[in-house]
């Protein structure tokens, strides 16, 4: 069965830095496009970046260029996010999806298969 599960959340002050895990068990990481989405409360869901499968294109949103980074490490089945100089705006619950239908990052959220429950990430003072 395929699964995700999201670890590294929680509180840090603007300016801070975090590190989420995306830990998948069920397939090979590199098999499928890997994304991480966040939903700020009140907010619909947004695509913060995503790491192709294969080749590892990446894509990042506007709001995270220059602050974050996607990555994946294959031997442990762990994709990454690291977050640099967090905003109170990055406040939100931060979420790891697997795309399982093309070899590329979809162009919309709903398009992603597969979600882990989430991890809470709160940048504040």
């Amino acid at each position: 069965q395929l699964q995700l599960v999201e670890s590294g959340g929680g509180l840090v002050q603007p300016g801070g830095s975090l590190r989420l895990s995306c830990a998948a068990s069920g397939f090979s990481l590199d098999s499928y496009s890997i994304g991480w989405i966040r939903q700020a409360p009140g907010k619909e869901r947004e695509a913060v970046s995503c790491i192709s499968s294969g080749v590892g294109s990446t894509f990042y949103a506007d709001f995270a260029k220059g602050r974050f980074t996607i990555s994946r490490d294959n031997a442990k089945n762990t994709a990454y996010l690291q977050m640099n100089n967090l905003k109170p705006e990055d406040t939100a619950v931060y979420y790891c999806a697997a795309h399982t239908r093309t070899h590329h990052c979809p162009g919309y959220v709903r398009d992603f298969d597969y979600w882990g429950q989430g991890t809470q990430v709160t940048v504040s003072s």
